[in-house]
This record gives structure tokens, C-alpha cells and sequence, in this order.
């Protein structure tokens, strides 16, 4: 089981028991946290997704580590030929997470009998007005086809062939 969670503005793919590296978050290290940005939730091949999160859906994590800071990032800057150099360093902040669980209350096992049922009686009606619109449509297609036939004929009927008009002359000024 896995799920896809927003946390801090960015996206992470999560499971049971992992460990992520998020940017900075203002909680104290050993809290607990919830993050109710969930955006997709996978549990044995079944797949729901969230438009855009699923709702009363929870991934519980516990703030492991609050002062990790990532690799050196170097932003070097340059102008050629007017000897302009800058180097600047940057490490950013990340708070280590481990995901304690993955709360799908919106999760398909719990949604599918409640799809199922309302999908049966969705296609009952849809095939009731399906044949009803194909009946109701058959005779007014009829109608509606000859009289695009009819015009078509005048359009075709009207249109003459162009006449082609001599070119000009064209006249050629030298130097004199």
C-alpha cells in the first residue's frame, strides 16, 4: 500500500515505515503529524484518486530529525569580458519524516459497493433513455438528412466556373 501525499508544496510518494526528507517544518522532534494532502491512495491494485485530494483521508508520520541539511548547492554567476564573477554556496533545511500510516477512509475497498450500487442504477435509466432518444431521433434524422441533400444540390447547381482574365502586360524601365 502506498500513497502520494503534497507535504511543504511538493509531492512524495509514501508507504508504511519510510523514512522522507521533506523541507523544513515547524514541529518539534518525536511529534506526531497528519497530512490530509492526499492525493492518491494505492492498496492491492486498486487505485483511488483524489479530485484534486481524497476526502477524510490521513497519512500519519512522527518528525524524526529537525536540523538535517542537505548537499552544498554552488550557484556560480558570470559575465565574459566585463570580469564579473560571483560564487555563492547553499544548503537548504529538511526535517526527516517516517510515515506511521496510511489512513485511506477514502480508500476503494470502502467506496466500491456504495459506486457498484449507484452504477446499476445509473445504466438501467441510461438504457431506458438511450432507446428512447434512438426511437424519438430515427424519424426526425430522416427529415433532417433530405432537406442537407437539397441544398447541397442549389450550392452545386449555382456555382459557375471561374473566368480566367488575361494578365497584364508588364513594362520593363531600363536606364536611359
Amino acid at each position: 500500500m502506498y500513497a502520494i501525499v503534497e507535504i511543504a508544496g511538493q509531492q512524495f510518494k509514501v508507504e508504511n515505515g519510510k523514512k522522507i526528507f521533506v523541507h523544513r517544518l515547524e514541529f518539534e522532534e518525536g511529534k506526531e503529524v497528519e497530512f490530509d494532502k492526499v492525493l492518491l491512495i494505492e492498496d492491492e491494485g486498486k487505485i483511488t484518486i483524489g479530485e484534486p485530494t481524497i476526502k477524510d483521508a490521513l497519512v500519519g508520520g512522527k518528525i524524526l530529525d529537525n536540523g538535517v541539511r542537505g548537499d552544498k548547492v554552488i550557484v556560480f554567476k558570470k559575465k565574459r569580458k566585463k570580469g564579473y564573477r560571483v560564487k555563492n554556496g547553499h544548503r537548504q533545511n529538511f526535517t526527516q519524516v517516517e510515515i506511521i500510516s496510511i489512513n485511506g477512509i477514502g480508500s476503494p475497498k470502502k467506496e466500491a459497493p456504495k459506486k457498484a450500487e449507484a452504477k446499476v442504477a445509473d445504466v438501467s435509466v441510461a438504457e431506458k433513455t438511450d432507446k428512447e432518444k434512438k426511437a424519438a431521433k430515427k424519424p426526425a434524422a430522416k427529415k433532417e438528412e433530405a432537406p442537407i441533400k437539397k441544398t447541397a444540390a442549389k450550392k452545386v447547381a449555382e456555382k459557375k466556373p471561374a473566368e480566367k482574365k488575361p494578365a497584364a502586360k508588364k513594362t520593363k524601365k531600363g536606364k536611359e
